[in-house]
């Protein structure tokens, strides 16, 4: 196979699709997404993504502008869409109390009084989207369903490219049928939420391995693996699979450039990622994290909110935690590949970019050898 300087391999149908030079994406991180982040992911030759969730429109016009005033390369916005047939909460003054009272303690703990229950839990969707296709991205990415035809249409008539994300092949059938432009095949081994939307979480917990494949057969367009990389190897395996690129997030959450605070990108770097959890303690949907206090001490979903309203809640007193280093009581979203990050102990951004592709030239060379 030929070596990544004459750009063989590293030309795809993704990287021409996003306008990049590499087929690397930034996963894009609910709440710790960061200008700088992705803009030296884009900068280094590989896809920058902001993830946008909780974002009224004004501030995504914001995060748009400051992206494109840090990076001349193309970038991606990432929004959230409501389930099919998952009904946002309503609960009354009693319920909300008897889900908050569950959280007093920690709450306690770090010295916040107890929040009031807001008229909404999150902004309107279709005015996040807007907003975004406005600022015209290269770039606009979904998670948990499909997007209407109508938004489809809208972002090609302003020159945006959509992506989607699949956690089965059936869901990846689907999204190609609405007419997006590329597919995230996200395995089981991602960290943070899985994004299902056909079938519940636990029963789409497909491996990255499987998936990908499987993935590549039943869609007519660009496929993105993600779960379980964090190196060249990696993105070798991924493009072996049939995938076109390859989305990474917990490495380069573990970056300096990442908005994650210092002590949770140390707990990335560190030992602590050899295991990790499923949980719904911390957002009310099932998502993968390293174990930590309140995930042990929230293990009945009967005891706390649904999504979003437990998202909401624990997001009253997370940020806190973070100031505070308190690591039991933060979300510490994370894949499998996480002991990939210490061991190769590269904290920026932009040179793990290379080390990636180093990585990846490497091994497509040793197999073009044999």
């Amino acid at each position: 196979m030929a070596r990544s300087e004459s750009g063989s391999w590293t030309d795809t149908p993704a990287t021409r699709l996003f306008g990049t030079r590499l087929p690397i994406v930034l996963g894009p991180f609910g709440g710790v997404s960061s200008v700088e982040l992705a803009a030296t992911v884009s900068n280094a030759g590989g896809l920058g993504s902001f993830g946008l969730y909780g974002y009224e429109p004004h501030r995504i016009r914001a995060t748009a502008e400051a992206l494109r005033a840090a990076t001349p390369g193309p970038f991606a916005l990432n929004l959230w869409l409501p389930v099919p047939g998952e009904e946002e909460p309503r609960p009354d003054a009693a319920q909300f109390a008897a889900w908050r009272e569950v959280l007093r303690p920690y709450f306690d703990e770090l010295g916040l009084g107890l929040p009031e229950m807001p008229t909404s839990w999150l902004p309107d969707v279709e005015e996040q989207i807007a907003a975004a296709i406005e600022t015209k991205p290269a770039v606009l990415s979904f998670v948990f369903g499909v997007p209407s035809p109508e938004v489809v249409e809208a972002a090609h008539r302003n020159g945006v490219a959509v992506v989607g994300t699949a956690t089965t092949a059936e869901e990846a059938v689907a999204l190609a049928d609405g007419g997006v432009d590329a597919v995230v095949a996200t395995g089981m081994e991602a960290g943070g939420h899985r994004v299902s939307f056909l079938r519940p979480a636990e029963e789409s917990l497909v491996g990255t391995m499987a998936l990908v494949p499987q993935v590549a057969d039943a869609v007519p367009v660009p496929v993105i693996a993600a779960g379980g990389i964090a190196d060249g190897r990696g993105l070798a395996a991924a493009l072996c699979l049939g995938a076109d690129a390859v989305q990474i997030g917990s490495a380069f959450l573990a970056t300096e450039q990442s908005a994650a605070v210092p002590a949770y990108r140390e707990v990335l770097r560190g030992p602590d990622t050899k295991h990790t959890v499923l949980t719904r303690a911390l957002s009310g949907r099932l998502a993968r994290g390293i174990p930590n206090r309140i995930i042990r001490e929230l293990p009945d979903p009967a005891a706390h909110a649904p999504f979003p309203v437990q998202n909401w809640l624990t997001g009253k007193f997370r940020p806190e935690a973070g100031k505070l280093g308190n690591t039991g009581l933060m979300s510490l979203w994370a894949g499998q590949a996480g002991p990939l990050i210490g061991a190769a102990g590269e904290y920026d951004a932009g040179r793990l970019v290379e080390r990636i592709i180093a990585g990846a030239d490497e091994v497509l060379g040793r197999l073009g050898g044999r």
